[in-house]
């Protein structure tokens, strides 16, 4: 008994629903990205042989200029409001004065205290106002701190 072959159908996907979810996507995640602002403070760090890395996230950074100026900033916007304003949400970092240091930084722990703090400063600041700094971190009881610097790679 012969058998009777089907003719084969072609099959045809439609790509084009696929290509509007592909866009709609992208388009929701440029437009819901938040970009970080740029920094106000040029800040040349110096180099170690250090192979910490300082974390993504929870980050209570001070800058300390060549000037010996000293500014402070969080990692997210919400708190950034609450310690200096909603004029400074969306700024990186704000100058702050060496006698409102502290209360700062225990307001920042206190709303955030997975904050870990990183010190940021400048090759020709003078040391003086880094170990004021760092005087000022212990008296708030904060004894854990990085210092941002240059990793120097050698070459061998």
């Amino acid at each position: 008994m012969a058998t009777i072959k089907k003719k084969r159908l072609n099959i045809r996907i439609d790509m084009t629903p696929l290509v509007d979810v592909a866009f709609l996507l992208l388009t929701f995640f440029m437009m819901t990205t938040q970009f970080q602002p740029p920094e106000n403070v040029k800040i040349e760090v110096p180099a170690s042989h250090s192979a910490f890395k300082v974390p993504e996230s929870d980050v209570m950074t001070i800058y300390i200029d060549k000037e010996g100026q000293v500014f402070m900033g969080v990692d997210g916007q919400a708190l950034m409001a609450q310690l200096f304003g909603q004029t400074a949400k969306l700024q990186r970092q704000v100058q702050v004065k060496m006698d409102n240091l502290p209360d700062l930084l225990i307001q920042a722990r206190i709303s955030n205290p997975k904050l870990r703090t990183v010190i940021k400063g400048d090759v020709d600041a003078d040391y003086g106002v880094v170990e004021d700094v760092m005087n000022i971190l212990q008296k708030t009881q904060i004894t854990r701190f990085a210092m941002i610097t240059n990793q120097i790679i050698d070459k061998k």
